[in-house]
């Protein structure tokens, strides 16, 4: 029976301590927000940590309250029957530092002067939101992970759970993901950032909470938001229909395309911080495994757990070149490697549209721990 877990909270957990970042620089104290679903087992062995993606949050689940519109970002995955079965499994989930959704990021106050942040915060890897992430795993008493699963972003961070902790996670699943972030992908979120920077609201990130960025910020969310989807779901969706609102030979008139990603953007900026979604953009660029080793080889050879590997075919953002690269490599040294390459129209989105079709795997991958 595929139920929703029903009405859940999002907790706090605070770390009166400072976290060393790969820049050098100390970030501290924390606060870490997550979600908790199931019940953990006597030998607490039933953890799984799921790992969002990049303006993702903790609330994976259920509803903060019965007059919820929507559930959390995974709730066809999360409950009793589910993939991840709350009547088996403890799974959490937990938002990344950088962010805006509880944890500490630019919004947060800064200690040394009592005001936000904003953008004296620290750059930030997802090595870092890892390392957060293990003192939230450490703070529930959880020795050992039987999983860290994550999409996109999330991708990233399960892999780097497995190189840094080999000792601390059993298996692996990253989705939709890349060992390091590609030229084009960087070129993507220059285009982003520009749109913010000019923005005369901006302020250099000193704007005022209610007076956001909030034009150059839905344009930077448009632009992301292009390479979530692919050619063909474009046309799915929308072909070329023109907007019913407009006229054709409006010269202001629009498709509906353009308008669809006009009010993707505007709802945007009502629910996230400029700031953090700048910072987060940064993690991403600078994202490559092999950070602090001597190659891509070295890094791969840290990973001794099992690792079931997603990509999706109409993936332009991370496509599954990428992915093989990683996995590719894992085969040569022999480790004990999955992949799987799903057929989708989804582009990058697909883990998140059609999640039925990697379910199967996913679910044998995870009896077989």
């Amino acid at each position: 029976m595929n139920d929703s877990i029903g009405i859940v909270k999002t907790e706090q957990a605070h770390f009166d301590t400072e976290l060393r970042l790969e820049s050098g620089r100390r970030l501290g104290p924390l606060t870490i927000a997550y979600e908790c679903y199931g019940k953990l087992n006597v030998d607490r062995s039933n953890a799984i940590l799921v790992a969002h993606a990049w303006t993702g949050d903790a609330h994976a689940a259920g509803r903060h309250h019965e007059d919820d519109r929507r559930p959390g970002w995974w709730d066809n995955m999360i409950g009793p029957g589910k993939v991840f079965d709350t009547r088996r499994y403890f799974v959490i989930s937990s938002n990344v530092i950088g962010s805006c959704k509880g944890s500490t990021g630019p919004t947060s106050l800064n200690p040394a002067t009592g005001r936000a942040y904003r953008l004296n915060f620290p750059v930030v890897m997802v090595r870092d939101m890892v390392r957060a992430q293990k003192l939230l795993i450490d703070h529930l008493q959880i020795d050992k992970l039987l999983a860290v699963v994550g999409g996109s972003m999330g991708a990233m961070q399960a892999l780097e759970w497995g190189i840094h902790f080999p000792d601390h996670v059993r298996a692996i699943v990253p989705i939709a993901g890349t060992g390091r972030t590609s030229p084009m992908s960087i070129a993507l979120n220059a285009l982003a950032r520009q749109a913010i920077y000019n923005d005369p609201l901006w302020k250099k990130g000193n704007y005022r909470p209610e007076h956001p960025p909030a034009d150059g910020f839905a344009l930077a969310r448009a632009v992301g938001h292009i390479s979530f989807l692919s050619d063909t779901s474009m046309h799915l969706k929308f072909a070329r229909r023109f907007s019913r609102m407009d006229g054709m030979f409006d010269f202001f008139g629009r498709f509906e395309v353009e308008r669809y990603l006009d009010y993707n953007g505007s709802s945007f900026v009502d629910r996230f911080d400029t700031n953090s979604f700048l910072y987060l953009a940064k993690a991403l660029d600078l994202y490559d495994v092999a950070w602090r080793f001597d190659s891509l080889e070295e890094a791969l050879s840290q990973l001794v757990c099992p690792s079931l590997w997603f990509a999706f075919s109409s993936d332009w953002l991370y496509p599954p070149s990428q992915t093989e690269e990683v996995v590719e490599e894992l085969q040569r040294q022999k480790k004990p490697v999955d992949y799987q390459l799903i057929e989708s129209d989804y582009g990058h989105d697909s883990f998140l549209v059609e999640p039925e079709k990697f379910i199967p795997h996913l679910k044998r991958f995870l009896d077989q721990l």
